[in-house]
């Protein structure tokens, strides 16, 4: 399976901007899906946003205009622009491969199963 890891975190204020990136070990061209999910202390791994191979992209609300996805196939890399970040964005940020599962209960969901060491990100108020 592609190994991946992430880049990028740090520590920024409130209003400020972070780009965190995910570099895989081999060809992502043919990754159905790429993407970045959030895990802060004490709560469970939520999506932030995903990419899928021909480039559309889906986030979640609390992304909220404010957050872009970007991969690039030649440089098998994906990458999380994250402006006007604000405290809640806090917490470890994975970048994965899924794929898109639709079923007709719940429509379609991005669904992956393993993901980097993850990347630091707080944000100070």
């Amino acid at each position: 399976q592609v190994q991946l890891v992430e880049s990028g975190g740090g520590l920024v204020q409130a209003g400020g901007s972070l780009s965190v990136s995910c570099a895989a070990s081999r060809r992502i061209s043919t990754l159905h899906v790429m993407g970045w999910s959030r895990q802060a202390p004490g709560k469970q791994r939520d999506l932030v946003a995903g990419i899928t191979k021909g480039f559309a992209t889906k986030y979640a609300d609390a992304a909220g205009g404010r957050f872009t996805i970007s991969r690039d196939n030649d440089q098998n890399t994906v990458v999380l622009q994250m402006n006007d970040l604000q405290p809640e964005d806090t917490g470890i940020y994975f970048c994965w491969p899924g794929v898109v599962v639709c079923t007709s209960v719940g429509g379609c969901n991005y669904e992956y199963h393993h993901w980097g060491q993850g990347t630091q990100v707080t944000v100070s108020s």
